[in-house]
């Protein structure tokens, strides 16, 4: 069949269903912009949800095309102007918002009015296929009509048709009270698909709260690609860049992290030994010794790091503290032989990889003149 391409600024200019609809939207707005004046985001959010739930339920886009969104970003600009937030593009957002998270709600009309606190226990949203990253709580509810609107067309953008991931990213948003920057850059970084996702043997070894805590605090890969290192580096190398960039490295770990030290001095009877860093993480309230390897994983790296990790526990873990939790970073894995080489430790220990974005051959120079030589070329001139 032949879709016609109907004129829709014609066609819907005689629609009465569509003009009442307009002045609907007009009062509405000016409803929603008054009471987000004097309160919050989650009311802004409340009218483009409702809007991007309007658009779908009339199917004014099936029956006009996409020439719709244009003739009512013009028309709403002609009822309100001056007023910003309603280009074509932008309604186009609202439209995939509702979409996005309306299967997530059972006979939910009024988002904004529930996050004012009119939430009953009977009345929780609720997700049509549980799973670990689904809306599930009222919590949740409330931090998805907290962010800004910038914040979710970005998050849209990248994860438009998967709703786990776009939850994930509101959450970490909210968590972390990330801005538009810092978001973007997590959304480039594949977070999503990296967080939590260090393998592990902290179910068998800590109280289950705990260790699902322990979990998410992990990634893999790690993504190094701030590091500068040359050809043939090995760990001494990386854990020189990472001291360096520490800021940078503490964004990676996430949220909670304290840098303690470098080669931390450990004396254990006549003899001393030096974990390459130790930090410690303020929502697990214990230490986490990172051991580096600029090497493919070997079963024999956890006997070191073990060893380390008890005796923090012994030294400076006190009694308010959890276990001290060990994280080997390197260069690659087997995750076949790393599952079966935690199953021999009774400490806390994950296996985690890195990536790199760029190496320097180990000759390298920078094509930048040096201050010499440019006061060398100026005197030959």
């Amino acid at each position: 069949m032949v879709k016609k391409n109907i004129d829709s600024s014609v066609v819907l200019h005689d629609n009465s269903d569509y003009k009442d609809w307009l002045v609907e939207l007009k009062e509405r707005f000016y409803s929603h912009r008054l009471k987000a004046s004097c309160a919050t985001n989650s009311y802004l959010l409340d009218f483009y949800w409702k809007l991007g739930r309007d658009i779908e339920a009339k199917q004014y886009t099936n029956t006009y095309g996409s020439g719709f969104y244009k003739k009512l970003s013009q028309d709403l600009k002609n009822e309100m102007p001056g007023i910003k937030g309603f280009s074509p593009t932008n309604l186009k957002y609202m439209s995939y918002f509702y979409k996005l998270y309306a299967p997530l709600f059972v006979n939910r009309q009024q988002p904004a009015d529930d996050f004012k606190g009119r939430l009953s226990e009977t009345n929780i949203p609720q997700a049509t296929e549980p799973s670990q990253k689904s809306l599930q709580t009222t919590e949740d509810f409330k931090i998805l009509f907290s962010i800004p609107w910038d914040h979710h067309c970005r998050i849209l953008s990248k994860c438009k048709d998967d709703i786990n991931k776009a939850l994930f990213f509101v959450r970490k948003a909210w968590e972390n009270n990330w801005g538009r920057d810092t978001l973007l850059n997590w959304l480039d970084t594949d977070l999503y698909e990296r967080d939590g996702k260090a393998i592990t043997n902290f179910k068998s070894t800590l109280p289950s709260i705990q260790s699902d805590l322990a979990q998410q605090i992990t990634k893999d890969p790690y993504q190094f690609d701030f590091l500068n290192l040359r050809e043939k580096f090995d760990e001494r190398d990386i854990e020189n860049e990472l001291v360096n960039n520490v800021t940078r490295f503490l964004l990676e770990l996430g949220k909670g992290f304290s840098y303690m030290g470098r080669q931390f001095r450990l004396e254990v009877g006549q003899q001393e030994f030096f974990p390459d860093l130790l930090f410690y993480n303020a929502h697990l309230h214990a230490y986490v010794v990172i051991e580096l390897k600029a090497q493919s994983f070997h079963p024999s790296f956890l006997g070191q790091l073990s060893f380390y990790v008890t005796a923090i526990n012994h030294q400076f873990k006190t009694a308010i503290d959890n276990p001290t939790i060990g994280l080997l970073i390197c260069k690659d894995k087997d995750n076949v032989v790393a599952k079966y080489a935690l199953e021999t430790y009774k400490e806390p220990l994950g296996i985690s990889e890195y990536q790199l974005s760029k190496l320097f051959p180990k000759d390298f120079k920078s094509s930048m003149p040096t201050i010499e030589e440019l006061e060398k070329g100026l005197k030959d001139n």
